[in-house]
């Protein structure tokens, strides 16, 4: 009998049945046989391999994987951060800027006075600058004696009161009234008077809170300087005018109050203040008492009534009081107006004088 070996019997696939439509991709289905087959079919139907999804389904407890951030993103956040690492490089200027062009109230002001000067931002260095800053601090003179009133100018230099102006606006005056910039009227006395430099120095009664000028140096002019000239020309309070520094240590002679001693007062309103320059005299006889001072001499408008009032550097500085002014006069007697020659007494001069006007007489 001879042994018979059983061949194994090769297993049998059945067909893939066609696709159906609503079936999942990897649902499995049962043959006929009972054998249960798992489709290997690519995109849902068509044919082709797709691997099965591995590891456990998502659940609420294990959701999907959130997919990472473009590669994009992130390289942007990190030249954001160069950036900004970049900027604090820099220094604090960067960061400075921004907080000033940020900031509020507590930062300069246009109302504020750059450093160094009496005028505010908006008007550094200009004629609307200076006259705003300074006119406050320039007053109108009306001084009455036994020959009439005139009408000079002062400048404040307290807070109180304190005025300086020429001595020949108060000479032999028996009442002193004093305007202010904004129309105020004040009774004043005289403190002292140096006729030597025709310099005054008198005070306002009853006055506190005034704004003071800022007086500056006139060593450090120069020809060619902007000025502004700020009086009150023929009673018209408050006039600005502005020009250059013409000249520098010009040798100006007024009379003194020595001769008005018999009433017989050398100052005309209509005229101006007499004065001699180069031997030539200008405004009448300047009689026989006189004296001579270094003066600042500019072409900035000066008219009777300028007199003691302030010529003004660009920074609103004091440098000097208007003191004398040629007024060329027709043939019947009438004001002509200015031709651009004034003079002024150095502001330096007027402080060197300030402790002994204080003390009733000048050095």
């Amino acid at each position: 009998m001879t042994d018979h070996q059983e061949q194994p019997q090769q297993p049998y696939y059945p067909p893939r049945p066609p696709y159906e439509p609503g079936r999942a991709p990897y649902e499995p289905f049962t043959t006929e046989h009972g054998t249960t087959i798992r489709p290997s079919g690519g995109h849902a139907g068509h044919g082709g391999h797709v691997p099965p999804p591995t590891g456990p389904a998502p659940t609420a407890a294990f959701p999907a994987p959130v997919p990472a951030p473009r590669r994009r993103a992130k390289r942007g956040v990190g030249l954001m951060a160069a950036v900004a690492i970049a900027a604090a490089a820099i220094g604090g200027g960067t960061a400075t800027l921004v907080q000033e062009l940020t900031a509020g109230p507590a930062t300069t002001s246009a109302s504020s006075p750059v450093a160094g000067t009496n005028v505010a931002a908006r008007g550094a260095g200009t004629v609307a600058g200076v006259a705003e800053a300074v006119s406050p601090s320039i007053v109108e003179i009306s001084a009455a004696s036994n020959s009439g009133k005139s009408t000079g100018s002062g400048v404040i230099i307290t807070s109180d009161g304190e005025i300086v102006t020429n001595n020949h606006v108060i000479s032999g005056a028996s009442e002193i009234t004093v305007r202010l910039d904004d129309g105020r009227t004040y009774p004043a006395e005289v403190v002292g008077t140096d006729p030597d430099k025709d310099l005054a120095l008198i005070e306002l009664k009853g006055a506190s809170g005034l704004k003071a000028a800022s007086l500056g140096s006139s060593k450090d002019v120069k020809v060619g300087d902007e000025v502004v000239a700020i009086g009150s020309p023929e009673g018209l309070t408050g006039t600005v005018t502005s020009g250059i520094v013409s000249a520098l240590d010009r040798d100006v002679t007024v009379a003194k109050d020595e001769d008005q001693g018999q009433g017989q007062r050398q100052y005309d309103p209509r005229q101006g203040w007499p004065f001699e320059f180069g031997g030539q005299q200008f405004n009448g006889d300047t009689g026989s008492s006189k004296t001579t001072y270094k003066a600042l001499q500019t072409d900035a408008s000066l008219n009777p009534g300028n007199s003691g009032g302030a010529l003004i550097n660009m920074n609103g500085e004091i440098i000097g009081i208007n003191s004398a002014m040629y007024s060329p006069s027709s043939s019947n007697g009438s004001t002509a107006g200015s031709v651009g020659l004034g003079f002024a007494i150095p502001i330096d001069t007027v402080k060197a004088d300030l402790d002994d006007l204080r003390s009733g007489g000048g050095n």
